[in-house]
């Protein structure tokens, strides 16, 4: 394929009369490729739809030629073989869905026809061993993998990548990046990251701050200059947390295994949380650590074959879902893909009150006080009448976080809750995990590939690996981006 240049002349968008892209100029020559970072909600996305021509826009992007581009999205979205895309969280973990759903070598298949290519990519991004699996039970981080050996399998002049290392563990990353610079040889890769993740063959930075460009330079000369507002992004206090719920163990598995057929994802897991204590859940893509913490929350349907002990009570002994769910805070990667975009941003907050996608109660005067302090809290008030899906991916992410925290739960779950989050607002988050935790005695599951995202209130490891487990202690000091 040829490489291809950009000439980028006065872009402008705009929704609902509020601008998201203001008059960005660039111009990228063939044999260059771009990185595009910026603070979150600064229009990274925006632009790379516009470059792709999947938005309408005002003003000119110009190539030397009629390029084929192919956009590779944050989330990798597919239509099972009833041609339905309307998932449901849990149903990853349901096995009577497997039949209506291809595998992940049916899918490649659909894209290529080599054989030999699709094994090396298998290989090469460490899939293979996954080939013959639905999609819908691949994790996070494998859908991730897969979503990108689908488009590296085709030829385009431009590649152009929204996030492509989110969720992906360190040595996901690293393999990533090679792929990336032997399709530079031949492709104009475009790419939305942090600076620190920079393939090698990246030459040039354009960044962006509340849709208007900031700067546009050779990485050489780029100066970092994101994030160096002081300020919180929350206002005020933390809403007050508190509860009365009684209990010495908020979780103890004993002997806990799950298999698919005869794969196994988890297998003779024993591990005992004590209330207040604050654990790192830790394992590479596809360790089963979602899988883990369904069992907890009561979303994975073996749950009630294995041994889960919930706040010093035995699971199946009579309590419902709801009664678990109502002492349990719960974010994760699946939750945001799959929760209702057309919600409000009001009536997302609220339905953490019942556990339920959507408000379908009354609330009463507590609790609608409650979701107004959330809202100032994350200073969105102005956006609480709004569909989740028109404010930014962070604030999704946020307002996801006090869904899970209204109702003062007594274990929080949080798994990789830091994705789509920007440096100061991983920060802030941190931050603000560290305070819930000491200021309610909150127990803590937390999940995620960096050091730099993990509150210091964390002192346990659970890390999975290789169908065992570990268990060890920690002292979270460093503040830098180093994966774990």
């Amino acid at each position: 394929m040829a490489q291809t240049s950009i000439i980028v002349n006065n872009i402008n968008i705009n929704q609902q009369q509020n601008p998201l892209l203001n008059n960005v100029s660039f111009n990228l020559n063939a044999g260059e490729h771009l990185l595009i970072t910026g603070s979150s909600g600064s229009g990274k996305t925006i632009l790379a739809k516009a470059l792709a021509g999947k938005i309408f826009y005002k003003g000119t992007i110009e190539f030397n030629s009629k390029p084929e581009i192919i956009f590779v999205e944050q989330h990798y979205f597919f239509k099972t073989l009833s041609n339905t895309n309307d998932f449901y969280y849990q149903q990853r973990y349901n096995s009577s869905d497997n039949n209506d759903a291809l595998t992940v070598s049916e899918e490649l298949l659909k894209v290529s026809a080599d054989k030999n290519k699709i094994d090396a990519l298998l290989n090469q991004l460490q899939l293979n061993h996954r080939r013959n699996d639905a999609l819908l039970h691949l994790s996070s981080g494998e859908h991730k993998r897969f979503q990108l050996i689908k488009a590296f399998l085709q030829d385009a002049d431009v590649f152009i990548f929204d996030t492509p290392f989110i969720g992906l563990d360190i040595n996901s990353r690293k393999v990533l990046k090679e792929v990336i610079d032997e399709k530079s040889k031949s492709s104009t890769i475009i790419i939305i990251a942090d600076i620190e993740d920079a393939p090698a063959c990246i030459t040039h930075v354009a960044e962006l701050e509340n849709g208007k460009l900031k700067q546009f330079a050779n990485i050489k000369t780029f100066k970092y200059s994101i994030n160096n507002n002081q300020y919180s992004i929350f206002n005020g206090a933390i809403p007050k947390q508190h509860n009365n719920i009684e209990f010495d163990v908020a979780v103890r598995l004993e002997n806990v295994s799950v298999a698919y057929g005869e794969k196994k994802i988890l297998s003779n897991v024993n591990w005992q949380i004590n209330r207040g204590e604050r654990w790192l859940l830790k394992g590479v893509n596809g360790a089963g650590k979602s899988t883990l913490t369904s069992l907890i929350t009561g979303d994975h349907p073996q749950a009630y074959s294995n041994k889960v002990f919930l706040f010093d009570k035995k699971r199946g002994s009579g309590e419902s879902i709801w009664d678990i769910k109502r002492k349990i805070g719960f974010v994760s990667p699946e939750l945001h893909w799959y929760y209702d975009k057309t919600v409000s941003v009001y009536n997302t907050i609220a339905s953490g009150f019942f556990d339920t996608i959507g408000v379908y109660k009354k609330l009463s005067g507590e609790q609608k006080v409650i979701v107004e302090e959330w809202l100032q809290f994350l200073n969105i008030q102005a956006k609480a009448q709004q569909q989740l899906h028109t404010i930014s991916t962070s604030q999704q992410r946020l307002t996801l976080l006090a869904r899970a925290l209204v109702k003062n739960p007594p274990l929080l779950i949080l798994d990789e809750p830091c994705q789509g989050l920007d440096e100061q607002q991983v920060k802030d988050f941190v931050a603000l995990v560290d305070d819930l935790c000491n200021q309610s005695n909150t127990t803590l599951i937390y999940v995620s590939h960096y050091e730099n995202e993990i509150p210091k209130c964390v002192d346990k490891v659970m890390l999975l690996e290789n169908n065992a487990h570990k268990q060890y202690s920690i002292n979270i000091k460093k503040t830098t981006a180093v994966a774990v």
